[in-house]
């Protein structure tokens, strides 16, 4: 593996996010870290085999990317559900909550999901008073984690209609093969779910656009909801990639951030 990774952090940012004068956000990517090897750059997984003490620098580094040096990062141990908690203040990193979302309405909080294909969505209401962040890979999107998020936001105080989500970069359906047995899990539920799955060079085998999938549901559930458009399979100088790593048989694998603050 031949990765340039440059001292620059510079996330991914989103038009309607940064629209919003108090909210701060960034859908990071490998770029700017400090970790070598299979997880060069800016991994932040906390449950990667990496150093813990590079993945704690990696996290500072996009603590002080949003405004916020020496502010420790809200992410989750993510589980593939549908879960979400509300907080208000940062969560210790020893006693993460085993869910896939979090919301807050408090000013500093860092929130943010990890992501290495899953989609992470970045969400803000118009008047910028709360945020949320969600990790939806297919398990998740499949039973209800957007909708509980948006609904946790309601709940805060948000108008579901003045939501803005933002999926950032994840798995494309160029590089995202499933099983038979999947594309009849989804048609079961819904049979205008055939739509997200198209034939793969693979006998009985489809290709899934779990990005068209995710945004669908976002636009369901009544919020404004947009894609970055970038795929983490196919562009390894930027981003850490689950299925690729499998594919190549590598032991490990680092995992991106994407996060959002409330400055005031």
């Amino acid at each position: 593996m031949n990765i340039e990774i440059r001292d620059a952090v510079d996330p991914i940012l989103s038009e309607g996010l940064s629209g919003i004068g108090n909210v701060r956000h960034g859908f990071f990517t490998r770029q700017g870290g400090v970790s070598s090897g299979i997880y060069a750059g800016l991994n932040v997984g906390l449950g990667s085999d990496d150093d813990p003490d590079l993945v704690r620098q990696n996290r500072g580094r996009v603590a002080a990317a949003l405004g916020w040096p020496g502010k420790r990062l809200s992410t989750p141990h993510q589980v593939h559900s549908p879960d979400v908690v509300t907080i208000s203040e940062p969560f210790p990193e020893g006693d993460r909550p085993k869910v896939d979302a979090v919301v807050t309405t408090t000013p500093g909080v860092i929130i943010g999901v990890l992501a290495a294909d899953c989609g992470p969505i970045l969400f803000a209401d118009e008047a910028g008073g709360v945020v949320g962040a969600a990790h939806a890979g297919w398990k998740g999107a499949f039973t209800g984690v957007i909708e509980n998020t948006v609904d946790a936001m309601v709940e805060a105080g948000a108008r579901r209609g003045a939501i803005r989500a933002v999926l950032g970069p994840s798995i494309g359906p160029e590089n995202y093969e499933v099983g038979p047995e999947f594309e009849a899990r989804f048609a079961e539920v819904d049979p205008d779910n055939r739509r997200f799955f198209s034939p793969s060079a693979r006998e009985g085998h489809f290709m899934f656009d779990l990005p068209s999938y995710i945004v669908a549901r976002l636009e369901r559930a009544g919020v404004d909801a947009a894609h970055t458009g970038h795929c983490t399979y196919a562009d390894e100088t930027s981003f850490f990639s689950y299925r690729r790593t499998t594919h190549r048989r590598e032991p490990d694998y680092g995992r991106q951030i994407s996060a959002i603050v409330l400055t005031d």
